[in-house]
Parts: structure tokens; C-alpha cells; sequence
């Protein structure tokens, strides 16, 4: 009964932090002045015709828009709109597969390895987090590693995508070298995403989705998009010194590990980096580290791994989902810093981007984003998205 009514006194208080940051962002965060607000059926619709234009299978062109809106209603602009034009190229560059299906090559209980067919990324990775909680449901866990896959966009999509049926989602993705490892000079290894999401009670639950690089290269790409310097821990040039610049680090450096350099921590980036590749390249057998295609080389077939697990916690203790909820509220509860903002748990932000979204009627886009999607229309011969 004690223990009950902790939780009914920490969830009201979770719930009306959550509210009070909704307020705070449907109230003093809308529109920056310049932005174009576009629905997101529009988005989708102009995105499903760029990558049909393209020549990829209807149904993969609309799996593959629907993670890039995704990204986009997340906050996550770095892996949404701004990364269609990659995609673009892939297909009529011939680097991917417009269709097919992936296939699995080995397969047990709680296991499967899974051959990508060079499909669209999100793809490949439907199908995979799929599997994994198939079996997860079965077996309790689900691990599936592929190879041969592409560019998946935000790793948090599969982990959401598992978390909606029940389980506790993770995925994985080995990228294009373009971290500087501890104390080298060549990038060797990808930004290496990781997402977990987990589920606590009334739709309210813990996403992290996180490069291991001390920010995602699609970051850095809008920032030269915006004509943006960007924050000294960020990247680094050819030589490995810092670099504020957007270009120098995109076209001749690299991007600095999670934690900047050795002294801060770096390492540590550098080993979470080197645990992803594990997990995908090296255990699914594709590229790994340096022999992964250059970022930005979108002729060569990338040949990603990625790893994707669900865990259903009904076969471990029960009430997993009040114990995750009582951990975010205490989180969320704990006193605040001299900066006087509440604490947060990872997927806070992202919601509060969702409830800007919901907000406007629409997704926000920098007028650089919507001149370049324009652009991309022309190209293509397809019909602009049209802003509200």
C-alpha cells in the first residue's frame, strides 16, 4: 500500500512536469520567424515521390519517409528532410536495391542473422525489429544482426517500433568512418548509434537515441546548411585539431567521440563506438570501421550492419513497468540545478518537440530546408511540399 501510493504521489508529479513542459513549448517555442510550417501528410506525400521518382518500390519509399518524418516530428531535423537527397542518389545511383525483401540466412530461438539485400535501410530494419520481437515474444529475447543494409535514419525508430508491441527496443547501426578514434589521425570508425526505449505507464516512457560521436555528421551538415559555426567539441580537421567549421570537418576532417578528447572522457565515446561495430558489422559480418564506403560516396554499395534487439520483460521481473515509471519520475523529481530547469529523462525533449508539432499543425522547417527541398522538386519533377 506504501509502495502503491509512492507511485500514484511520483506519478502525478511526473505528469505534471511532462504538462508544464508542454505548456512551456506550445506556448514560447512555436514558429521562429522565417519558418515554414508544412504538414506532415504533405511531407510525406512530396517525399514518397521523390524516392518513387527515384525508382524505388512504392512501399519502400513510403516505409523510408515515414522514419524521415519521424525524425523530423522528433526534433531530430539532422535525419529527416536533410537526408533525403542521399537517398535520392542511392537509388538512381544504383548503390541500393529499389525492391526485394531481406532474407534470413540463419535463424534460432531467440536469434536471427539477416542478409539486407542492399535494400532501403528503414527497410531492413522494419523487418529485422519485427523478427526480434516475434521471438523476444517466444523466447523472451530477440537479437537480430543484419548485414548488407543501408542507411536506416534515427536508430530511435526500431526501438519505438518494438516498444509499441510490448517490448523493450534497442538498435544499432555501424556507419561511414567519420570519428577520429582516441589518439588517431584517421577516421576509422561511424558515429554508431544507440536507442533504447522502454515503456512506463500512460504513453509515458525513457527513448534514448544517441550517436557516440559527440553529435551526429547530419548536424554539422545543417549547420553549413544555415551558414552556422558549430561548438568547438564537435569536430576536428584533416590534421585533427579542433574546428568550428562546419565545411572543414564535413569535406577534410572528422567528427570527435563522444566526450572531445582523451582528457574529457573521449575514450569512452571511443569504446561505445567500438561495442556498436561489435554488435553490427563484426557479428553480422559486413563492412566494419574503415572499410565502410566514405560518407558521401553514394556509388559504392555501403553494406551496413546493424543489430537489433527486443526484450520482452514480462519474462523477467514482473512490474517492469512501474519500476521504469517510478525511475523517471524520480529522476524528473530530483532538485534542480542553479539553472532552474526541471529534470529530464531521455525522450523529454523529443516529446516536446512532438507537442510543438501537434501545436502548429505542422512541422517547423529553417527557410534553408524548404529552398532545398524545392530545389530537389525541380530536380526530380515532382510537386514541392506545400507549406500551410
Amino acid at each position: 500500500a506504501i509502495y502503491r501510493t509512492r507511485q500514484q504521489m511520483l506519478s502525478a508529479r511526473s505528469a505534471a512536469l511532462i504538462r508544464a513542459v508542454i505548456r512551456r513549448s506550445a506556448s514560447s517555442e512555436m514558429a521562429k520567424p522565417g519558418e515554414s510550417i508544412v504538414d506532415r501528410r504533405e511531407m510525406h506525400r512530396y517525399m514518397v515521390d521523390c524516392l518513387t521518382t527515384a525508382g524505388a518500390a512504392t512501399s519502400h519509399a513510403r516505409q523510408l519517409a515515414d522514419v524521415l518524418i519521424e525524425g523530423d516530428v522528433r526534433g531530430h531535423y539532422s535525419h529527416g528532410l536533410n537526408r533525403l537527397e542521399m537517398y535520392v542518389q542511392n537509388l538512381q545511383e544504383g548503390s541500393c536495391e529499389r525492391s526485394g525483401e531481406p532474407k534470413i540466412l540463419n535463424e534460432r530461438a531467440g536469434s536471427a542473422w539477416v542478409d539486407g539485400c542492399n535494400l532501403l535501410g528503414p527497410v531492413v530494419g522494419n523487418f529485422c525489429i519485427d523478427l526480434a520481437v516475434k521471438k523476444a515474444k517466444e523466447a523472451g529475447v530477440g537479437w537480430v544482426a543484419a548485414k548488407g543494409s543501408n542507411h536506416f535514419g534515427i536508430a530511435g525508430w526500431y526501438s519505438l517500433r518494438a516498444m509499441k508491441q510490448g517490448c523493450m527496443g534497442l538498435a544499432f547501426t555501424n556507419t561511414s568512418p567519420l570519428m577520429f578514434p582516441t589518439r588517431a589521425a584517421k577516421p576509422a570508425l561511424g558515429t554508431n548509434p544507440i536507442s533504447v526505449a522502454a515503456a512506463g505507464k500512460e504513453g509515458d516512457a525513457f527513448v534514448l537515441d544517441m550517436a557516440t560521436t559527440t553529435v551526429a555528421i547530419g548536424k554539422v551538415e545543417l549547420a553549413s546548411r544555415k551558414g552556422e559555426s558549430v561548438p568547438a567539441t564537435w569536430g576536428a580537421d584533416a590534421r585533427g585539431l579542433v574546428s568550428t567549421d562546419p565545411d572543414t570537418i564535413v569535406k577534410e576532417g572528422a567528427l570527435l567521440s563522444l566526450g572531445g578528447d582523451e582528457r574529457s572522457g573521449g575514450y569512452k565515446g571511443y569504446g561505445m563506438a567500438s561495442m556498436v561495430e561489435i554488435f553490427c558489422g563484426i557479428l553480422a559480418g559486413a563492412q566494419w570501421g574503415p572499410n565502410i564506403r566514405r560518407w558521401g560516396s553514394n556509388a559504392a554499395v555501403a553494406d551496413l550492419g546493424q543489430c537489433f534487439i527486443a526484450v520482452d520483460t514480462s519474462a523477467f521481473a514482473p512490474g517492469f513497468a512501474d519500476r521504469m515509471q517510478e525511475f523517471m519520475d524520480t529522476m524528473r523529481g530530483l532538485p534542480m540545478s542553479a539553472g532552474g530547469e526541471p529534470v529530464e529523462v531521455a525522450g523529454d525533449m523529443e516529446k516536446r518537440h512532438e507537442e510543438l508539432v501537434h501545436a502548429l499543425g505542422g512541422i517547423p522547417y529553417h527557410p534553408n530546408q524548404i529552398e532545398f527541398a524545392n530545389n530537389l522538386a525541380k530536380k526530380l519533377g515532382v510537386t514541392p511540399p506545400k507549406p500551410i
